[in-house]
């Protein structure tokens, strides 16, 4: 049983107004997200085949897009972690949060979406004004192969970039939990996030280990409040 529970995440949420990007950060423009659907598009590896979204976090339960099917899969050489700072969205200046991204190292079990073959590149154009907004950009969209029951696929999946002011780095789990306990923005609270993604996670029968201690210490953090 989940030690995280919606009675902790209504005692951190607090009504946000959404006041815009912070000062100093430069929103991405429409000439930016038209280069980088066309870049990816380009670089496609397997355009006669059904295109898949690898999801491992908040895209599990809320993926924007129209998916024509979902697989579990394994994208190894790289792991979940609460690396991206955030100012916006779960996280306010004066409540700030982490988001989940993926760095290089270890594994993460996930999510394959199969996307609709027609108007892909409408479907692109939605999705990256979901996973970044701002530049130099937060979210790296790229081409790895996932490993399925099937056999491996090429699938689209967004790593964090480690060279924008937002990463956070490699932070201990105790100074995650700490700053999700308190995260909210005008979406809702880092406590929020992380119960949605493992309780999705859990449904499927993916069991974050790193995760499941998390969402540990966050109830613990709540609790002591």
């Amino acid at each position: 049983m989940l030690s995280l529970t919606a009675d902790h995440v209504a005692r951190v949420h607090k009504d946000i107004k959404d006041t815009g990007q912070p000062p100093g950060l430069m929103p991405q423009t429409d000439a930016d997200y038209a280069e980088w659907v066309a870049r990816v598009l380009a670089s496609h590896p397997a355009p006669d085949r059904p295109t898949q979204l690898f999801a491992y976090g908040s895209l599990i339960w809320r993926p924007e897009i129209e998916h024509k099917r979902e697989q579990g899969g394994v994208l190894r050489g790289w792991r979940r972690s609460f690396c991206l700072r955030q100012w916006r969205f779960r996280g306010s200046p004066e409540y700030p949060g982490l988001m989940m991204s993926l760095q290089s190292g270890g594994q993460c079990q996930g999510v394959l979406f199969e996307l609709p073959e027609t108007d892909l590149e409408a479907q692109f154009h939605r999705l990256f004004r979901r996973e970044f907004t701002i530049k130099p950009i937060t979210n790296i969209p790229t081409w790895l192969e996932v490993e399925t029951d099937d056999g491996p696929v090429q699938a689209l999946v967004f790593v964090m970039n480690t060279d924008s002011p937002q990463y956070a780095g490699d932070l201990p789990p105790e100074e995650v939990a700490e700053v999700l306990a308190q995260a909210c923005g005008h979406l809702g609270t880092g406590a929020d996030y992380l119960l949605n993604t493992v309780t999705q996670l859990e449904a499927r029968g993916m069991h974050d280990e790193g995760l499941w201690r998390l969402q540990e210490l966050v109830a613990e953090r709540i609790g002591l409040d």
